[in-house]
């Protein structure tokens, strides 16, 4: 039997995959650290996630060798971090190896000092020399040697390293009341400006941006949908509409039970990493819903439906959140689950196999490593009059052949399951099942909404403060929410308002704006920090500013003030939200495909929002007609009575069936009844 290392009794299921290694693994804890402290040793700081296929790959291949679990015991204190559970660490630790190494990833394995201070960090090494890279075991060897016997070399180097991350989010901005940057202010060229950067990206040929490895793209589409609104340029729009229809016609979008992976390992999206993460599909599903107001498309609907089957199938928790993310490998191969091979398909399908293997790409060869990634190549009404029957009989067919290989595929060795509950990434998903509501009108979209909006408040709200916490594993929370999860969280409360209408998701998103003022800003910089003031196990407290794989919190935040502005008419919100788009301003313009949401905000701040408030007994479908339609910068809302504290619903009168009040920058039109005419004026 395994003895089990200091991570024996952790939730984490990334921990907990390591728990039986030959190395003595810490979590992150006041043991480890003081440890090092107390015995002068350098810390290794591993961190990676559940899903992560080279993660797994290391830890086969070198964290559970004896040999190398020997010598890492002998001169390092080694911690274990689940990325998903210390995202502050990460990002601290990451950005160290970006600056050594001039790239990043998982698994992330850095160096500290026993003052936490970075200085040498990597990524994946192999066993042995191999690749241009030195193996884990020389890696160690020389790391152990040189705080041994160079220790003023390396604690210089941690110092400068130290040094140039702490500064790293002062680079990103500047002064927001220099004249160079208010100058701009109201000068719509410079959204445009963020349309043709954008632009530059197009990749015309196969949708989405740039070349392999292949990232959804979500916040620089959504922008693009944005634009459109605010110009008409159709350019903007058709590229949305033939980027999502590329994905979800590929490899990356699983064709038999919806869902779609972390990204696409060449340009035509059919070879994903088949992991499958919550926030990609929930921030794609939102950017499907929206387009789907605009253009009606089919392939959104799609998306939109069988992948919230899909996440309400695998990923939904007896506790009401949903699960953070499916891996790669089952049977320690990455996407064997998924891929099939031409043979298998003909024995389960019969007759039906030449029509699914043309719609779908199956080729006796395999159309990937010599195995079949099923993806859409033909067009359905072509292939039908080429088989020699109608569309109906074939897309029942079709849909037939994929209900059987589903079920065939079920009895396979599935990925498993990190089950951890991350407040942030279900707070996207909220938001993205109430867009698919206003979308669609479809109940279980309003349903799934408000079921997972309180259940988060119910599993991660302290009754203490009214803090929350970041994620939740096994009947266990975790440390305070970082603040992603809290504007991810402000970004859904407002957003199941939209649908809902109920006063108390406004109210709690008021609330927590506040909180985050006080608790969360650096109010000299008008920038949020990762941490809450409270956190002292870090080595400092970082900005996140870029827009990654999600939206930055802190460019979340400047959307989430303005909105709250205009409901509590609250001008410290407004400047606060203001000075934070300047300062990116300059960021933004030249990486803004890193700066999408920041491109959001600027809207927000150079375009005049729309506020509507709609009062009278039939507030409610009203509201919902009125959601149907896509308006980037539109506030709404909706009572059978004025409501004081809402300014979209103060001093307004109401009437039977309802009055629609519209207005634009303090300024209002005469109320109307008729819900036709009011759409004619807010999005025509």
């Amino acid at each position: 039997m395994k003895t089990l290392n200091h991570l024996e009794g952790q939730t984490s299921p990334y921990l907990l995959q390591h728990v039986s290694n030959p190395v003595d693994w810490y979590p992150w804890s006041n043991e480890a650290l003081e440890r090092a402290k107390n015995e002068d040793k350098p810390i290794i700081v591993s961190i990676g996630y559940s899903t992560c296929h080279w993660c797994h790959v290391m830890e086969r291949e070198s964290f559970e060798d004896q040999q190398v679990a020997d010598f890492m015991n002998a001169h390092f204190v080694n911690v274990k971090v689940d990325r998903e559970e210390r995202p502050d660490l990460d990002s601290i630790y990451m950005e160290a190896c970006q600056l050594i190494s001039g790239s990043g990833g998982w698994p992330l394995n850095c160096f500290l000092t026993p003052e936490l201070k970075p200085f040498f960090a990597g990524t994946y090494y192999p066993p042995k020399d191999a690749y241009g890279k030195p193996s884990w075991l020389n890696v160690l060897r020389h790391m152990a040697d040189a705080f041994a016997n160079k220790r003023s070399m390396v604690e210089d180097q941690a110092s400068r390293l130290q040094g140039f991350i702490a500064e790293s989010d002062e680079k990103l901005l500047n002064d927001a009341f220099a004249p160079a940057a208010t100058s701009g202010l109201g000068n719509r060229m410079f959204v445009d400006d963020l349309y043709y950067n954008i632009r530059e990206r197009f990749d015309r040929l196969n949708g989405g941006f740039g070349g392999a490895p292949k990232f959804p793209g979500t916040m620089s589409l959504h922008y693009l949908l944005c634009y459109y609104h605010l110009t008409k340029n159709e350019e903007a729009l058709n590229h949305v509409v033939f980027s999502l229809e590329k994905m979800i016609k590929g490899g990356i979008y699983d064709q038999l039970e919806g869902g779609f992976s972390r990204y696409a390992t060449d340009v035509e999206w059919l070879a994903p990493h088949f992991e499958k993460m919550l926030y990609d599909n929930a921030l794609i599903c939102n950017l499907a819903a929206e387009t789907y107001k605009i253009t009606g498309n089919s392939w959104c609907i799609k998306a939109i439906s069988e992948t919230f089957e899909f996440l309400n199938v695998h990923f939904k928790s007896p506790e009401g959140g949903y699960f953070s993310a499916i891996d790669a490998d089952s049977e320690g191969v990455e996407g064997k689950y998924y891929v099939w091979n031409a043979t298998e398909i003909a024995d389960l399908l019969g007759a039906d196999y030449e029509l699914f293997a043309a719609y779908y790409d199956v080729q006796p060869a395999g159309n990937w490593e010599h195995s079949t990634i099923l993806r859409i190549v033909d067009d359905l009404k072509g292939l039908a009059e080429r088989m020699g029957m109608s569309v109906e009989i074939a897309a029942v067919k079709l849909d037939t052949c994929r209900k059987l290989l589903a079920s065939h595929r079920m009895k396979r060795i599935a990925p498993s399951i990190d089950r951890k509950i991350i407040l942030g990434w279900n707070a996207l998903l909220a938001s993205s099942f109430a867009k698919g509501y206003e979308a669609t009108l479809v109940p279980r979209y309003l349903t799934d909404a408000i079921e997972l909006m309180d259940s988060l408040v119910l599993l991660f709200k302290s009754k203490v403060n009214g803090s929350y916490n970041h994620s939740y594993t096994s009947s266990k929370l975790s440390t305070e929410a970082f603040l992603d999860d809290y504007a991810y969280l402000i970004a859904a409360l407002l957003d199941v308002y939209k649908i809902s209408q109920s006063q108390k998701y406004l109210q709690e998103a008021i609330f927590l704006v506040d909180y985050l003022n006080q608790f969360f800003l650096d109010r000299d910089k008008g920038m949020y920090f990762m941490n809450a003031a409270t956190v002292t196990d870090v080595l400092m407290r970082k900005k996140e500013l870029y827009d990654n794989a999600t939206p930055s919190g802190n460019s979340t935040m400047a959307v989430n003030l303005f909105k709250c502005y205009y409901f509590t008419q609250n001008e410290e919100y407004r400047t606060l939200a203001t000075r934070m788009m300047l300062q990116t301003q300059e960021a933004t313009k030249k990486y803004t495909t890193s700066f999408a949401r920041w491109a959001e905000a600027a809207m927000w701040c150079y375009y005049p929002a729309t506020e509507v408030g709609v009062l009278g007994p039939q507030f409610l479908p009203l509201v919902a007609q009125l959601n149907l339609h896509f308006h980037p910068l539109i506030l709404i809302a909706g009572s059978e009575v004025p409501q004081t504290g809402n300014k979209l619903l103060e001093d307004k009168l109401a009437d039977v069936p309802a009055k629609i009040y519209i207005c634009t920058e303090g300024t209002c039109q005469a109320p109307i009844q008729d819900v036709q005419e009011a759409i004619s004026r807010l999005f025509s």
